[in-house]
């Protein structure tokens, strides 16, 4: 029997999130593949739908503790599988460094934040992080529209512009947090201890 403190995983959230999962591995096929209009639409449901589950699980006392651990992780696959994607099709602009990026910052701050979060310490989602996941999908969605409208070079222009600002974004964001960890963990000090571990 299921009660509201420990609610089953067969819910709604964590339906919307296998959804979103599937949607991510469909997109990583397609682009290679140069499927550059389907995988342009799949991504911008699967990247415009990352509040929809959450705010059910809210809404409706469904959070789980999968439901917390799989839908960052969905949001890290989509991103970053994308990236990587990217990174093979001639023209796109993403080099593998910045895939590796992009990939390097998604684990230093899932690992951070475990730490912290698993010590008793609060490690939330920054402004910064969450402008940088905007410029990241800015970034996907400009290039996948130069590449559907080859010559273009306004629209090269702006996949550009959008690319190079989510990577330096990236960089800065993980500065950011990795700063605000230090701090965390400087002034708790039960955090020492675990450092090694």
């Amino acid at each position: 029997m299921n009660d509201s403190k420990n609610p089953s995983i067969y819910n709604v959230p964590n339906a919307l999130t296998s959804v979103r999962f599937a949607l991510a591995i469909a997109v990583m096929l397609l682009i290679p593949s140069g499927e550059y209009l389907i995988g342009l639409i799949i991504f911008i449901v699967a990247a415009s739908t990352d509040w929809m589950d959450g705010y059910w699980a809210r809404k409706y006392g469904q959070v789980t503790k999968l439901g917390r651990i799989f839908d960052p992780f969905v949001d890290k696959i989509i991103i970053c599988g994308t990236f990587i994607a990217l990174v093979e099709v001639e023209g796109s602009g993403v080099k593998s460094w910045m895939a590796t990026i992009v990939v390097g910052r998604e684990l230093l701050v899932t690992s951070l934040r475990g730490m912290i979060e698993g010590s008793g310490g609060d490690f939330s989602a920054s402004q910064l992080g969450k402008w940088k996941m905007v410029l990241q999908c800015g970034a996907v969605i400009a290039i996948l529209v130069a590449l559907l409208n080859p010559g273009n070079q306004y629209l090269d222009w702006t996949s550009i512009v959008f690319l190079w600002g989510a990577i330096v974004l990236t960089v800065f964001s993980g500065v950011d947090y990795s700063r605000a960890a230090a701090r965390v963990m400087r002034d708790t000090p039960s955090h020492a201890g675990s450092q090694g571990e």
